[in-house]
């Protein structure tokens, strides 16, 4: 048999579970950490329930996969998890989903991995959206779900953390809501509204314009530039605002 037939006859099943994402959709990307709470419970002993040293290294992780290849124009973490805002022009790979996620697992493995010193995975899925309304509801969905899991944690750790065990802290949390939730954490002196930001709501990261000094050798002399740079925001707005700060990283071409 000639190899182009038998090459032809052997892709049609490596490429038989292949998707594409249409060209009219956009292309949202989240990736989760795989058995994150061994690695940094047990095994790096971050603190608990956040710990800046571990914020870092996931910023640092979606700095890496913004500089990839890909066009990204906006990235968001929380806890464990990255999402990945594509300009809606980004055709890499021709929008195939195995590429994409293949490719983005493994760049946020290795580059977290590379930063920790420690073995770490992550898994990958591509969200196609149908509109702009649906990305913006998207972002809202991965920050309420940030603010849900910071209020469960700072409550499950406060309990730990007077002997409770973990079975004994999550019984008493079970089926509560968050005003029984904030009411037990201001009881011990702890009021959650005013707890950081970023561990409330996450982080963004963008690029932006921000002014450096460099030198012009032929003129032998300080100069400011501007550079495009990537950004962490840590103050990022919540809710509705957070729906219009997402969509605005849209509109820029």
């Amino acid at each position: 048999m000639r190899f182009d037939d038998f090459d032809m006859e052997m892709r049609q099943y490596e490429e038989s579970l292949d998707q594409y994402v249409p060209e009219e959709d956009y292309i949202v990307v989240r990736l989760d950490g795989r058995s994150f709470t061994r690695l940094t419970k047990r095994v790096c002993k971050f603190k608990a329930p956040f710990d800046e040293r571990f914020r870092d290294l996931m910023t640092g992780t979606v700095k890496s996969l913004m500089e990839s290849g890909f066009k990204i124009v906006y990235g968001y973490t929380e806890s464990d998890e990255i999402s990945l805002l594509f300009h809606p022009g980004e055709n890499t790979f021709s929008r195939k989903v195995r590429k994409i996620n293949s490719t983005l697992s493994g760049e946020a493995s290795a580059a977290f991995s590379l930063k920790i010193g420690q073995i770490a995975t992550f898994d990958s899925r591509v969200v196609p959206l149908p509109n702009k309304k649906r990305v913006g509801d998207y972002f809202r969905w991965r920050q309420e779900d940030s603010q849900r899991n910071a209020l469960n944690g700072y409550c499950y750790w406060t309990l730990r953390d007077e002997g409770k065990t973990a079975s004994q802290a999550s019984k008493v949390l079970n089926g509560k809501g968050p005003k029984f939730k904030k009411e037990l954490l201001a009881e011990r002196g702890i009021d959650f509204d005013a707890v950081a930001n970023w561990q409330k709501y996450g982080c963004g990261i963008y690029y932006k314009d921000v002014e450096r000094e460099g030198f012009n050798p032929v003129k032998n002399e300080k100069v400011i530039v501007k550079r495009r740079e990537l950004f962490v925001d840590m103050e990022i707005p919540y809710g509705v605002e957070y729906r219009d700060y997402v969509l605005k990283f849209l509109d820029e071409r």
